[in-house]
């Protein structure tokens, strides 16, 4: 807790600087460039420049301590710079270069990792830490300090948003630029702003990602403490020509990093100066917000703009209600408008904005308010501006502003700005930002779900569906039959129709006649991607005799139009008995890097040219399979239409759960088209299924335990106990998850001033909010939390008795960098102590972590801390001083 272990290199006290002779003419353009920028200004810690030709002996160079290297030399003597470091017991490194390839790169690599250095580069521009006065990078002048934290993986596109900044007046916390191969990847920079105080919100650049399973854990964790907006390039569509599905046909990669970082909690735009002014708006902290914005206008054409912009982003306009509307009307001009948007008309003064952005503000049925002023005769810009300005903050809602034209608003924006009031010059931008700040409140809604690999419904013959799958793969096949595929669909409980497979048209015929008509038939082969391109599907077949003559005939056209492949008959299905029936379609796709993602739309043959789709990463629950459902065009088919009732869109999510839960539990899924499944009033039935599968794919996380293939781990809800206490009762012991804040925050709040300062070694009351939301909302792959939770009798306000939920006990372990190790901490409440909670707690946790796979298990305790002490030496813990704090011993476990 004390500091993040990327402090030395991100917010360095010491640095020691390897960039050749100060006198060397000859020295490349970064090397100077980075001698350039480090005395331009004076570094808060200590500074030393070093020559590796000429420092003296290793002597004279272990007198030299630092806490980061800062490297700017040609190739060839990067490498020994970095020994020196090491040697020198530097603890991180930063190597200002380009052009270095992969192999030297993996090189350098080798020998941070042997020295114990954390390495930002090779090719990085460098790093900034304003509020340090350090500018070790060749970016250009040091950027002004402010609470925005910038990675980028572009180093000019690192310098184009710092030189846009500082003609913007934006301020910076640190500002981190990657570049290829570098070592610490944009996860660990991620992670870093996370912990940071000095940033408030944090605005990221990306060009790819190697890691999803680190990407998304430090996404997940840094959005849930801090806004965090992404500019991602790279938006050319991924198509897969080799496709065996319509899902792989039609979903690119881009789609699925939208569905990535939407459910990672983050805001997605377009261009960086769109991400400046996303960042500015999410860095106020408006409470959640919905999607109606009102607009305050002294013009009708302006509000218009603004109000087309509002239906082309996919919000709503925000209208006051008739109350809202009659309070109103007297303190605004007489040809004022308030029924759509609120026109003030060319007669409106400071008085009329401030007093139209007050009713607006307190209408519930508004989420937020766009101020627009259009220069007019006789009212002064400043002068409204000063009226928005006098508000009281905070503000309940978003209040943004757009002051158009140029010459005669300037003093005006410079009040909203000294005001806080984010300001734009054109209404759509104005819009766009609120779009952002409703985006981003949705998206942590999807970030605060966390489910379980199973759902609440009947348990899936999970050990039936493995078997099906390791056969296919024996016969070194990888696309399943129908039959296969539907076989599939039933041990998860999805509803299919009844399907038979017919080898002669006698068969055909018979099967027909006892499954009753009408009925379809289907071409069944492992080589024919979609039947209907071979004609190799027939529908409603009303007699015997139609079944015979039709499997002959398709039998005749399939070997025509398709002569190499395999045929093993034709499947016979009753045809689904949907009066008013909608065709949806639920697919998987497997992507690189995020692997499987669940794809969700409008079905039937058209479904490329319907292009309709919506993707969610699994697992899910379902609210994410609602919300999966509500952003999919289809659905606003699926309401009462056009005389038909409306359908069963619970059965729909119960799919979807289904098809979530396959996922989770069959990492062999590669592609996969439910396709139609046919859904009206009285549920849904899948009617075609095409299955791709293949061996186990690599871990994403790194390591082989359950789950590894999913970007996402799921809620381990294996590690959930019933525990009985000494004193009488029961306690539940599981995982944390991100609902436990409350709790979590109360458990802190009643410590004794002694058990605070033992867990924190701090003084504060209760946790922060950005420590609060750390803690709740994890990655259970590189950490765990496990809460003890009791339940209580309490007064409600009423007089009646109440139950009620408390946390009085927390174990939790954090896997350090070194991905074999891993730090613990253990909390009890004062009236729980004494039942041999804080023994089995610890002991839960060290099983977690071995069954994770690490190696060793390590604590801090003070050294007064006698309890902790004595129950760590009971459980095995080897006790020794900590040599950088004799305050503190250090504990340790093997595993």
């Amino acid at each position: 807790m004390d500091k993040h272990y990327l402090a030395p290199l991100l917010a360095p006290q010491s640095v020691v600087v390897f960039a050749g002779p100060a006198d060397d003419a000859g020295a490349g353009t970064q090397a100077r460039a980075v001698r350039d920028a480090l005395r331009a200004t004076r570094f808060s810690g200590t500074m030393q420049f070093l020559d590796i030709g000429t420092s003296g002996t290793l002597a004279d160079l272990a007198q030299t301590r630092a806490d980061l290297a800062i490297i700017a030399l040609p190739p060839a003597e990067i490498a020994a710079a970095l020994e020196v470091a090491g040697r020198i017991r530097c603890r991180a490194a930063l190597v200002v270069s380009s052009g270095i390839g992969a192999e030297q790169a993996s090189a350098l690599r080798k020998i941070a990792h042997q020295a114990g250095l954390h390495l930002l580069g090779p090719n990085s521009l460098g790093l900034q830490r304003p509020s340090l006065q350090l500018n070790a990078s060749a970016a250009g002048p040091l950027a002004r300090s402010g609470p925005l934290a910038l990675a980028a993986q572009s180093g000019a596109l690192t310098a184009s948003m710092l030189d846009w900044a500082r003609q913007n007046a934006v301020g910076f916390s640190s500002v981190v630029s990657l570049g290829p191969h570098t070592c610490v990847d944009i996860a660990q920079v991620l992670d870093f702003f996370a912990d940071d105080a000095a940033t408030h919100s944090i605005i990221v650049h990306l060009e790819g990602i190697l890691n999803a399973r680190h990407f998304m854990s430090a996404l997940r964790s840094a959005s849930h403490a801090k806004p965090v907006v992404v500019l991602k390039a790279g938006r050319k569509p991924a198509g897969n020509e080799a496709a065996h599905t319509h899902s792989a046909s039609i979903v690119g990669s881009d789609e699925v990093f939208d569905a990535a970082l939407r459910r990672a909690g983050a805001v997605r735009v377009r261009s960086f100066v769109e991400l400046f002014s996303a960042a500015k708006c999410l860095a106020s902290r408006y409470r959640p917000v919905g999607k109606r914005l009102a607009i305050v206008s002294n013009g009708g054409g302006p509000g218009v703009l603004a109000a087309d912009w509002v239906n082309e982003i996919g919000l709503q306009l925000g209208k006051l209600s008739p109350a809202s509307q009659q309070a109103l009307g007297p303190q605004v001009p007489p040809l004022a408008s308030l029924t759509d948007l609120i026109d003030l008309s060319e007669d409106a003064q400071p008085a009329h904005y401030r007093a139209a952005v007050d009713a607006a503000s307190k209408d519930p049925g508004i989420d937020g308010v766009l101020a627009i002023f259009s220069p007019k005769t006789g009212c002064d810009p400043a002068d409204v501006a000063r009226a928005l300005a006098a508000i009281p903050k905070p503000t309940s809602k978003p209040l943004l502003s757009c002051w158009m034209g140029d010459a005669s608003v300037g003093a005006a924006r410079e009040v909203l700005a000294e005001a806080s009031i984010p300001s734009f010059r054109t209404p759509e931008a104005a819009v766009g930002a609120f779009g952002n700040i409703a985006t981003f409140h949705q998206n942590q809604q999807l970030l605060q779900q966390t489910p379980p690999p199973l759902s609440q419904l009947a348990k899936p013959d999970v050990e039936g569906a493995r078997l099906l799958i390791e056969s296919v793969l024996a016969e070194r096949r990888t696309v399943l039959t129908e039959m296969e595929s539907k076989a599939l669909l039933s041990s998860f409980h999805i509803p299919i129709t009844r399907t038979l497979l017919a080898h002669s048209a006698n068969e055909a015929m018979m099967i027909a006649t006892q499954l009753g008509f009408p009925v379809a038939l289907k071409i069944d082969s492992p080589d024919i991607a979609h039947k209907s391109d071979v004609e190799g599907v027939a529908l409603n077949i009303v007699n015997a005799a139609g079944a015979r003559d039709t499997y002959l005939s398709m039998m005749e056209r399939v070997a025509r139009l398709a002569p190499g492949a395999r045929i093993n008959g034709v499947t016979v299905q009753q045809m689904a008995r949907a009066r008013r029936g909608r065709e949806i379609y639920v697919g998987l796709v497997t992507d690189d890097p995020f692997g499987p993602v669940i794809v969700f739309g409008a079905g039937g043959t058209m479904i490329e040219l319907l292009d309709d789709r919506a993707m969610e990463l699994p697992p899910l629950n379902q609210f994410l399979a609602r919300r999966l459902i509500e952003r999919s065009r289809v659905a606003e088919t699926l309401g009462e239409w056009r005389g038909a009732a409306a359908a069963d869109t619970q059965a729909l999510e119960h799919v979807l759960l289904r098809v979530s839960e396959m996922v989770c539990e069959l990492p062999e899924l590669r592609e996969m088209d439910i396709n139609p499944i046919i859904v009206d009033e009285s549920g849904c039935v899948a009617v075609d299924a095409r299955i791709v599968v293949a061996h186990a794919p690599s871990p994403i996380g790194g390591r082989g335990s359950d789950y590894q293939h999913l970007a996402i781990l799921p809620y381990p809800a294996r590690y959930q106990r019933e525990w009985p206490l000494r004193e009488g009762g029961i306690c539940t012991v599981r995982p944390v998850h991100p609902a436990d804040a409350q709790m979590l925050q109360a458990l802190v709040q009643q410590l004794s001033p002694e058990s605070r300062w033992f867990r924190f070694v701090s003084r504060f009351h209760e946790l922060p909010p950005a420590m609060l939301a750390r803690f709740t909302l994890i990655d259970y792959d590189r950490e765990m939390a496990l809460v003890a939770v009791v339940r209580e009798r309490a007064a409600a306000p009423d007089g009646t008795a109440l139950e009620k939920e408390r946390i009085v006990a927390v174990s939790r372990y954090f896997t350090n960098p070194d991905q074999s190790s891993c730090e613990f901490s253990l909390v009890v409440a004062d009236d729980y102590k004494g039942q041999g909670l804080g023994s089995r707690l610890l002991e839960s946790i060290i099983d977690v972590a071995r069954d994770k796979g690490l190696a060793e298990i390590v604590g801090l305790v003070l050294s007064n801390n006698a309890e902790m002490l004595k129950l760590v030496r009971r459980l095995g813990f080897a006790v020794r001083p900590f040599p950088e704090d004799p305050d503190f011993r250090l504990v340790t476990h093997a595993l």
